[in-house]
């Protein structure tokens, strides 16, 4: 049965391969046109003009010349980037496809490196073009981290494991050999590498080498162990699956091109600005109209009256600009069309009101019969499906969990599937508010107009199911200032969503990391943040029924308010501890720079690996630099940079000019020992987010009121808080 379905995967997939093909051939030779005088084609790739082969007046300028390599049989196309030509293989009225890259890492038998490839590609700056979201990140092997970078964000990646190869499931990759992510959009520039393998030798008999890339989705298949074996599966990614790549006119919008007179759109053709966020337009021909709308009298109209599946007349079809019109011969009459009123000989004297009457009401009479039948119909199936996937996603446990714990009933909603896709119009995408690795989040108005935040997580699976239950019961009793309070959840969809308060003012990390000058962000404000951080992470590890560990404390989800106020976000990767157990096992997840290393190397979980993370966070405030800092292909870690500058008695060389001006030196001193504590390698040796509270609290006081009391009592008081703190532990 399995063989049998796996044949139908693949059989389809050439369909839709052939399919996509042939209708991107059919655009090109009715569509897209070369310049007069100019070659149209490279072997079997047409190239439409703003692309353009040979000389300058072929292209629209140096951003699109296509070089035609006739040593091949047929030629190749090339487009050069920087030293490196990378081959095209079609071009269409938005994105063009261009060859691949696969980096790998391969091991022999003892688990030493014998192979390094690496993988990146750079568009340029100023490029009209950007690699599609349809793109994603893939990593195929058994044990190795993959990591992609991307210069404007952070470093990420995914890790795929797989002790044997009875993990490995063909189609499926989700983490069992197979790992993917997203592609951001307007993304210009990319660098992908495999790291440390985490396995081992024991995979090396069937997966000596690990490999990454980033690709259309729509085009790899995960073949399974098959695509273990080297280098058939390079071959393969770099025959098979291509680069998607968006482009646009220029860097300006329709609007600003026009009052320029520099619109490159033509006659009987119009303007749409770009979708991606690099700036640029794209030109479409009018409706009833084809060609090339970047060429005089490219778009140049269409006959419908030439092909009978594009008109609808009866007998005399007349082409005008544009459209068409329908009309009878003499001796008929009607309106021409095969649909309604037709052509009707003048002869035949038929009670055409009577008739058509009678047959209109009678029509429409069934057709609201139908039309009530089949609503009904789907109706009664909607709700039976909610009602399944209220089940399935832990409805009826929620429910009991609801009932055995009273205090939360007042303040959990369970909001319908149809009530969130009118908040959000569906989702639309120009009501998302951002996505992450676990999901995407909306910006959704609810019916009573309150504004919230609605997540969308990517996946989860049956075994999370109770899990999620008990998050979602204690998150509700979560009751602080500090963090992002959730509303209610909706389990009538296939993934659960849940409903969080919408936070306004976008997050710290834009704003310390901004190149606008952010007057509001003094050293009392930056030690006010800190102080309202630590003390939500320190409610959330001591003050709730159940430890919560946030497990990716990052400035990204550190959001501010209307009054910039802080509010701790994003629990997608938290977990529950159990008041008897001091740590969990689980697999380690977290970002790249924040993440605790003995967290990593162990994949032990406990509290004190958020303490490292909020570090980290202290280090961006005091410092303004970014967790993972470039120093060409090498990259340097904040955290190392920042306690060799404590340690070396650079600190004040290192910190933001800002932060040195306005803090006093005996704090800065104080909360840089306390970055260095934070950061420590051990668990053991780092204090709890309840100390850090604490003595952060301590010195904002002292920000406050310097006259009430001095340094040294503040930093003895801020001692014996702790101490007093350690004893009720």
């Amino acid at each position: 049965m399995h063989t049998v379905m796996e044949l139908l995967h693949v059989l389809l997939f050439w369909f839709w391969f052939w399919f996509q093909t042939t209708a991107a051939a059919t655009i090109r030779s009715t569509s897209n046109i070369a310049k007069p005088g100019c070659q149209a084609r490279c072997g079997n790739v047409t190239i439409p003009y703003p692309f353009g082969l040979g000389p300058d007046h072929c292209y629209i300028n140096p951003w699109f010349n296509i070089t035609c390599n006739t040593s091949f049989n047929p030629p190749k196309p090339l487009y050069t980037l920087g030293n490196v030509s990378r081959e095209i293989y079609d071009i269409s009225d938005s994105t063009f496809r261009m060859s691949n890259q696969v980096a790998s890492r391969c091991y022999d038998q003892y688990g030493n490196v014998t192979e390094t490839i690496l993988a990146f590609t750079n568009m340029g700056t100023h490029a009209p073009f950007s690699f599609s979201q349809l793109n994603k990140f893939t990593s195929i092997g058994c044990g190795d981290v993959a990591v992609f970078l991307d210069p404007d964000l952070f470093t990420t990646g995914c890790l795929s494991l797989c002790s044997s190869l009875d993990d490995v499931k063909n189609g499926s990759c989700m983490g069992g050999g197979c790992c993917q992510t997203s592609v951001r959009k307007g993304l210009k520039f990319y660098f992908t590498t495999n790291l440390k393998r985490i396995n081992g030798p024991g995979i090396w008999p069937f997966n000596p080498c690990t490999y990454s890339f980033m690709g259309e989705q729509e085009r790899f298949i995960f073949q399974g162990a098959s695509d273990f074996i080297y280098p058939d599966f390079k071959n393969r990614i770099m025959a098979s699956v291509p680069i998607l790549v968006d482009w646009v006119i220029g860097n300006l919008t329709c609007s600003e091109a026009q009052n320029k007179g520099r619109l490159a759109c033509q006659q009987n053709s119009y303007c749409v600005d770009s979708d991606t966020v690099i700036p640029g337009y794209r030109c479409i021909c009018n409706q009833g109209y084809e060609g090339n709308p970047y060429l005089d009298l490219g778009c140049l109209d269409i006959d419908e009256c030439q092909d009978a599946n594009m008109n609808s007349c009866e007998r005399i079809c007349k082409n005008i600009p544009g459209n068409y019109t329908c009309s009878c011969p003499d001796g008929y009459f009607g309106d021409g069309r095969k649909t309604g009123n037709g052509c009707i000989a003048e002869s035949y004297h038929f009670p055409v009101v009577k008739f058509s009457l009678g047959m209109g009401f009678g029509f429409l009479a069934t057709l609201a019969g139908l039309i009530w039948l089949y609503f009904g119909i789907n109706k009664r199936n909607l709700i039976k499906l909610r009602q399944k996937m209220f089940q399935k996603n832990g409805g009826l446990l929620l429910q009991q969990r609801l009932m055995n714990n009273p205090r939360s009933i007042d303040s959990t909603v369970l909001f319908t599937a149809k009530d969130l896709e009118v908040a959000t119009n569906s989702y639309a995408k120009d009501m998302i508010l951002g996505r992450g690795g676990f999901g995407t989040v909306y910006k959704g108005i609810l019916r009573d107009k309150r504004v919230v935040a609605i997540k969308k997580s990517k996946e989860m699976n049956d075994s999370q199911i109770q899990q999620f239950i008990n998050e979602v019961i204690i998150l509700t009793q979560v009751n602080h200032r500090n963090v992002v309070k959730l509303l209610g959840c909706c389990l009538e969809t296939d993934i659960p969503l849940l409903v969080y308060e919408y936070v306004s003012n976008g997050t710290l990390f834009d704003h310390i990391h901004s190149n606008r000058s952010l007057t509001w962000l003094s050293w009392e404000n930056r030690l006010r943040i800190a102080s309202e951080s630590a003390s939500a992470l320190s409610y959330l590890h001591s003050a709730t029924t159940m430890p919560v560990i946030h497990r990716d404390v990052k400035c990204v989800n550190i959001l501010l308010d209307e009054n910039y106020t802080t509010k701790i976000a994003d629990f997608g990767a938290s977990r529950l501890i159990p008041i008897d157990q001091k740590q969990i096992e689980t697999l380690v997840q977290g970002t790249f720079g924040y993440l605790d290393p003995e967290y990593f190397n162990t994949g032990q979980l406990n509290e004190k690996g958020d303490v490292y993370s909020f570090g980290v966070v202290l280090a961006e405030l005091l410092t303004g630099k970014k967790p993972v800092l470039k120093n060409g292909i090498e990259d340097m870690n904040l955290a190392k940079l920042f306690v060799a500058a404590f340690n070396e008695n650079r600190l004040f060389q290192f910190l933001d000019r800002r932060v040195v001006r306005e803090g006093p030196i005996e704090q800065l001193k104080e909360i840089a020992e306390l970055v260095k504590r934070c950061l420590n390698l051990s668990g053991d040796d780092r204090p709890t987010m309840k100390a850090v509270e604490i003595q952060l609290e301590g010195l904002r006081k002292f920000t406050q009121h310097p006259w009430a009391i001095s340094n040294d009592e503040i930093r003895n008081l801020t001692t014996i808080q702790v101490d007093l703190y350690s004893c009720e532990l």
